[in-house]
């Protein structure tokens, strides 16, 4: 979704030419009545836009979705890009950017929401629990002891598993950018502060005082919660 019709047009044409189905929307309204009937894979969305910004559609679809969102905005300013993953989004590219760069983010975001294709490989069954909870990377599900699913978007599911993973080990901050991102050139302290403060929410009792995911003054975090075998 993009204002700008050269855009919306070349980035339709450029991912229809790789094999995806893409919709092009010019402004909120119709992309929030295409998402009412439509069910997507991920959206690439813009940020500055005339009347409701991309944030604020980012919040809708956020509130109703965890479907993976793109920011592609020429605003090129931390704090948005904070924002933006405090909200959910799960990737940022600046404007200008070159269409092979939003192609093989795009890949990268869609690899990591899709469960695997084969249930064979012992890496597919994999499963951690912890403290009452039920990890399962298969199928990239979080589930309470009463076997509810607690619903996370690509980047939290990400950013637990590569915590849970090694329970006990400090991870700087970079480091888990490039874990749950596959990159370490635009890591910056609060977007993984941002990520971290909303899995929080999700799986601590109090996220004033959290148990499972502490954070080590000067370093980064680190998974405390007792696995169970």
């Amino acid at each position: 979704m993009d204002d700008d019709a050269r855009i919306r047009q070349m980035l339709t044409r450029y991912l229809e030419e790789q094999g995806y189905r893409v919709t092009g929307v010019a402004d909120g309204q119709a992309m929030r009545e295409f998402l009412r009937d439509t069910v997507v894979d991920i959206i690439l969305l813009d940020l500055v836009l005339p009347g409701e910004d991309g944030l604020g559609l980012a919040r809708w679809v956020r509130s109703l979705s965890d479907v993976p969102i793109m920011m592609l905005t020429g605003r090129d300013d931390v704090i948005d890009r904070i924002v933006g993953l405090e909200i959910g989004a799960d990737d940022y590219i600046a404007k200008p950017f070159h269409l092979r760069e939003v192609l093989a983010r795009l890949k990268t975001v869609l690899r990591r929401r899709q469960p695997p294709t084969s249930s064979n490989r012992a890496e597919d069954r994999d499963v951690f629990r912890f403290e009452g909870w039920v990890l399962d990377l298969g199928r990239r599900q979080l589930l309470t002891s009463d076997g509810l699913e607690v619903v996370l978007t690509t980047g939290e599911f990400d950013m637990l598993v590569a915590l849970a993973k090694h329970p006990g080990r400090v991870f700087s901050r970079e480091v888990l950018m490039d874990l749950t991102h596959g990159r370490t050139l635009e890591a910056f302290d609060r977007t993984i502060d941002a990520q971290i403060a909303r899995l929080r929410k999700k799986i601590e009792q109090d996220v004033k005082r959290p148990m499972l995911i502490k954070s080590v003054r000067g370093i980064g975090y680190v998974f405390t919660g007792k696995p169970i075998i």
